[in-house]
């Protein structure tokens, strides 16, 4: 079973400029037949034939950054595909109420998490205007997947994205799964997997980074293989199978790998 707990979907108007081009020198062959792909049946059939068994597709609301793919493009973009687990964006600097608008995601369009995007939206994820959502997540028993480290895009400032601030998050809510996309790429290796160590709750995803280049980003990696889960950040880069065979010839356990690639994420998401 092989999980991608990282994928952005949306429409060419919906990503700003900067984005689609930066979309575009990382899988060209993706831009050829970007209408193809980009709707439920084509993206059901490109990951399967990239072998992948279930993705979460991300909604994201960052119109400083990248750019709006809606909560209801995402709800409807799932619907009627199992393969397809959407997790919701809601920035808690411009709505009201932000616990209870994602109380509404889950219960009424069936999301499954939640995305945060600290750096995009400008906040620090230790923020108390944070704590309604975190507060509701934790109550609804979903995971909050939340950006961490680098990132390419105008307008992103990487303050906001240092792992250590989900200290304090883990801390205070301890019921509630919490997942570094990218691990604190490019800056804060050592911290992210520190705080996971520490911490039952937080998980390391590895999304944006170079499978090969993971044990020396991580040089204890096997200590913690309860708590790492793969992502591609598709379609920012070429080929997602290419990511899951590098992935297998890593020297890791084949438990390990495992893991890695699919057993962690299905305990969080609750997939059989």
């Amino acid at each position: 079973m092989i999980i991608d707990f990282h994928v952005h979907i949306g429409k060419q108007e919906h990503w700003h400029p900067w984005v689609n081009e930066h979309f575009k020198d990382l899988n060209p062959k993706l831009y050829e037949q970007f209408d193809d792909i980009m709707n439920p049946d084509g993206l059901e059939a490109y990951l399967k034939e990239q072998g992948v068994d279930f993705a979460v597709l991300l909604a994201e609301n960052s119109p400083i950054t990248t750019g709006i793919v809606s909560n209801e493009f995402v709800r409807d973009f799932c619907k009627k595909k199992d393969m397809f687990v959407p997790f919701a964006s809601i920035d808690p600097k411009i709505h009201d109420h932000p616990g209870k608008r994602l109380k509404k995601l889950v219960e009424e369009d069936g999301f499954k998490g939640l995305k945060l995007y600290p750096s995009y939206q400008q906040y620090h994820p230790n923020d108390e205007l944070v704590y309604p959502l975190y507060e509701e997540a934790q109550d609804l028993r979903i995971p909050v997947l939340i950006h961490t480290g680098s990132s390419v895009f105008k307008g992103s400032r990487m303050k906001f994205a240092n792992p250590l601030f989900l200290d304090d998050v883990a801390v205070d809510f301890p019921d509630l799964n919490i997942i570094m996309a990218h691990s604190g790429r490019g800056l804060w290796y050592k911290e992210a997997y520190f705080i996971s160590k520490r911490h039952e709750n937080i998980y390391m995803e590895i999304s944006g980074l170079p499978p090969k280049k993971l044990p020396s980003y991580f040089p204890k990696l096997e200590e913690n293989a309860d708590k790492v889960i793969f992502g591609s950040d598709w379609p920012g880069l070429s080929s997602i199978k290419a990511n899951i065979e590098a992935i297998y010839d890593l020297p890791l356990k084949s438990s390990t790998v495992e893991k890695i690639l699919g057993q962690n994420a299905m305990t969080l998401l609750g997939l059989k």
